[in-house]
């Protein structure tokens, strides 16, 4: 049997390997913060004080998730070869790309990639399109539910009877607002509650999906996925095919 060459090369920068981990951290306990809230009664969680407590638990590690999803959105642009989105989303070329790998693998011979593999990037843009959607519904009802930012101080000054202090009101409590505007805004935030629902439901398919394939990929490709998210680093056997573009 041939001997394999291995040569390694320096792939993610500390900004991408940082996000990823902050990011799997805070979608595994918003996740589990979310089933919390959505089984309380189940669980026997039946005050108001608890209810609340467990949506703010949720929302202040939101916050941390939006924030580094933002720094990572921005470093899409700054970042080094391997984390930008000239390089990850597909564009021009990417239908032969995706050809040539599927069928390297076919073949039992599977290209190896610097980056992401073509159905790696496909994957990373529908991951992150979803934790997009996530932050923007998650915000809406932080701020619907409990008036926290952003934008919380203005749903409860819309909320508050005439002479009401915004700042008096409480979440979940109908002293001191317009009955009116609170169905409107009822009205308003449902569809983004359902959305973030469900968008956590198709989040949580997408991560087994992705575990399942890095562990594919990590016996089947040697890509050394998992160690390069640690090191930064990647050591592959054969030269990669996206070396030089």
């Amino acid at each position: 049997m041939k001997e394999k060459l291995l040569k390694q090369y320096q792939v993610w920068d500390a900004p991408t390997r940082i996000f990823h981990w902050v990011n799997f951290t805070t979608v595994i306990l918003l996740i589990f913060m979310g089933l919390m809230m959505l089984f309380k009664k189940d669980m026997g969680i039946t005050s108001l004080e608890a209810k609340i407590t467990l949506k703010t638990i949720h929302v202040l590690i939101g916050y941390v998730f939006v924030l580094n999803l933002l720094i990572r959105l921005v470093w899409g642009f700054v970042g080094n070869r391997f984390a930008r989105w000239s390089n990850i989303v597909p564009g021009k070329g990417y239908g032969e790309t995706l050809s040539g790998y599927l069928a390297s693998f076919k073949q039992g011979d599977p290209q190896q990639f610097l980056g992401h593999n073509p159905l790696g990037r496909l994957a990373v843009v529908v991951i992150m399109l979803s934790l997009m959607v996530m932050a923007v519904t998650g915000l809406t009802r932080a701020s619907t539910d409990i008036y926290y930012p952003p934008f919380g101080f203005a749903v409860a000054e819309y909320v508050a009877k005439e002479g009401v202090d915004p700042a008096s009101l409480k979440p979940y409590d109908k002293t001191g607002v317009d009955a009116a505007k609170m169905k409107a805004l009822g009205e308003f935030k449902e569809p983004f509650g359902e959305i973030h629902l469900y968008t956590a439901y198709f989040l949580m398919f997408l991560i087994l999906l992705h575990i399942m394939v890095v562990v594919r990929s990590e016996l089947k490709e040697e890509s050394g996925l998992v160690s390069a998210m640690f090191s930064g680093k990647k050591t592959l056997s054969k030269e990669p095919e996206d070396l030089n573009s």
